[in-house]
């Protein structure tokens, strides 16, 4: 029975080691996932250090700027044709339903990536932008705490003093 006994309760207890094939320890679970997210974090910080600066680049965002504005600015403009001019807007509107179906298919693929691929950079230039106030919440932390203290010990108002020792 001692050695029954033994075998439950000693170092390699065979009931804890048997459920940990079965049930995560959620010790463990917790720290690799605070490990992962302390990675992704340190990944994500490297890779927008350095923001894009160059001539090129301020080119090709401001081209990629056009499309969304033209393609509203032209649905407007269709409709306000279609009002002021119904017989030239039909024209353009039969010219419209001779485009094959293919080719539709091929602008809906372009239109799709494009504010897709859009959609994709916002984002992470979102995350850039909430990285880097993340990065600043220290020194930030810090200011606030520093300003609170100088705060503290230049009262001149016993009352607003004993309200704050009342704060704790």
């Amino acid at each position: 029975m001692r050695g029954l006994w033994q075998l439950l309760t000693g170092r390699s207890n065979i009931i804890t080691t048997t459920a940990g094939a079965f049930i995560e320890n959620a010790e463990a679970a917790g720290k690799r996932e605070a490990e992962g997210k302390a990675q992704a974090r340190r990944q994500f910080g490297a890779e927008f250090r350095h923001p894009r600066q160059g001539s090129f680049d301020r080119v090709i965002d401001g081209l990629n700027r056009l499309p969304r504005p033209m393609l509203a600015f032209g649905t407007i403009g269709l409709f306000i044709m279609a009002m002021v001019d119904p017989v030239w807007f039909a024209g353009r509107m039969q010219g419209i339903a001779l485009v094959p179906e293919p080719l539709w298919w091929l602008m809906g693929a372009i239109v799709s990536f494009y504010f897709g691929a859009r959609h994709q950079a916002k984002s992470q230039d979102f995350r850039r932008s909430v990285a880097e106030t993340a990065a600043e919440a220290g020194a930030v932390d810090a200011r606030v705490k520093a300003l609170d203290a100088l705060g503290q010990n230049t009262s001149d108002n016993p009352a607003l003093d004993d309200w704050r020792a009342a704060r704790g």
